[in-house]
């Protein structure tokens, strides 16, 4: 599914805001998914020029809550923000915050000219619901209007039905976690464990490097007990990677604690603009045009769960006759290091680019030394709602400081066989 800007005018990704991302009942554990969008839509609208306000608002989270149906406009009106702005939410699993910018890019033009876009997930704080049996039973049993008619309802209760409903973080059509299915792609692409350790000290290195650096200071706000990011280890090693167990083949598997994403608190932010709405924003931001995006999906019972960024770069890629050397910066969400190096191996694959891409023109060899060079999800965090906020931002921020006509492609893996990725270029 290729982009398909509609603006006639060109859409500008800008740098938004995000929370401090923190391990999974940890610094921001008291915040469920709309107390923490809200410092981020706030200090978001701060940036405006006085009497303005963004026209669309587009939010996402992943783990639902029965406490409401629209998070977006939650959020929006928690925030202070002005409330003629419309404002609705998104899902596409891990790549929901970036997808929000796509269908925000699509929507300006007219009385559009601005957007701000998100997403965020409390994993802390995810609901436990009873089974659906069991809820069917309680609403039975209060819609009795007699002594008679509860007493009846009482005894229709089985002992099957009183469970309760523990999310879990595996696809629901295969029964297999993220991991699972993980392992099975690097299996069948021969990655070995030394080298998803490699990528995984490399995310750490250099998200250590960018937090001494002030690199994420005008990128991050205080939320809850944390002011910034928790997870990024200085004392990471090699060594001390390597002792770390399967997380999920105990026998035979290579993925671990280490050098995967750990389950993560946070949300985030980017502001979508055209040329008007870009002065509405403070001057001299870093900002980058988006230029195209294309969407893919796989066959989950047949390909790689996490394999759709090698079906979507290709296409993208050959659109604008560009190979992956061509590209000045790669922003890889790593879910995994194992599933990063599965879809460069199938990058680099000319029969895989060829017959499962359908691209005939061979892509080349990949770029290592620009790839995720302030850090990556295993180091920073992966809150499901809130990387393609995170990821963009980050990407756009790099991108500017390399000077105009510089490109990006910008790539997130998602749950249900599904990537999503964007090209980008500095103005």
């Amino acid at each position: 599914m290729p982009g398909n800007l509609v603006s006639p005018t060109p859409v500008w990704l800008v740098p938004g805001l995000r929370t401090p991302f923190a391990r999974v009942d940890g610094g921001l554990r008291a915040l469920d998914a709309v107390a923490l969008s809200v410092p981020v839509a706030k200090a978001m609208g701060g940036q405006l020029a006085p009497g303005s306000r963004p026209d669309l608002m587009v939010w996402g989270t992943v783990a639902s809550n029965l406490g409401w149906s629209n998070i977006a406009r939650e959020v929006l009106v928690d925030a202070g923000l002005d409330g003629h702005a419309p404002a609705y939410s998104t899902v596409l699993a891990c790549s929901t915050s970036m997808v929000a910018a796509f269908e925000a890019a699509v929507m300006l033009g007219g009385s559009m000219q601005l957007a701000l876009v998100g997403g965020v997930e409390s994993m802390s704080r995810v609901q436990i619901a009873l089974s659906q049996g069991l809820s069917d039973w309680i609403r039975r049993l209060s819609q009795a209007r007699t002594v008679g008619e509860r007493i009846d309802r009482l005894l229709e209760i089985r002992f099957a039905d009183v469970k309760l409903h523990v999310p879990g973080v595996k696809n629901r059509a295969t029964g297999r976690s993220m991991g699972e299915h993980c392992e099975e792609m690097a299996k069948a692409w021969k990655i070995a464990r030394e080298a998803q350790d490699r990528i995984a000290l490399a995310s750490h290195e250099r998200a250590v490097k960018a937090l001494a650096a002030g690199f994420f200071d005008d990128l991050v706000i205080a939320a809850g007990e944390a002011s910034r990011d928790g997870i990024p280890r200085a004392d990471s090693s090699l060594d001390k990677l390597a002792k770390l167990r399967p997380a999920f083949d105990r026998e035979a598997g290579t993925i671990t604690a280490g050098n995967a994403s750990p389950l993560t608190d946070g949300a985030a932010a980017l502001w979508v603009a055209t040329e008007s709405g870009l002065a509405r924003l403070p001057a001299g931001r870093p900002r980058a045009r988006l230029v195209d995006w294309e969407i893919a999906a796989v066959d989950i019972f047949k390909e790689g769960l996490l394999m759709a960024p090698a079906y979507a770069i290709p296409r993208l890629l050959s659109r604008h006759g560009l190979s992956l050397a061509d590209v000045d910066l790669w922003e890889i969400h790593e879910a995994f290091a194992a599933q990063v190096l599965c879809n460069v191996a199938a990058l680099e694959d000319e029969a895989f680019v060829r017959e499962k891409a359908g691209i005939s023109a061979a892509l080349g060899k990949f770029p290592w030394e620009r790839f995720n060079p302030n850090g990556g999800s295993v180091a920073i965090g992966h809150p499901f709602g809130a990387t393609g906020a995170r990821i963009l931002s980050q990407a756009v921020k790099e991108l500017a400081a390399m000077g105009p006509g510089k490109r990006a492609v910008v790539s997130i893996c998602a749950d249900g066989g599904l990537g999503t990725v964007a090209l980008l270029e500095s103005a």
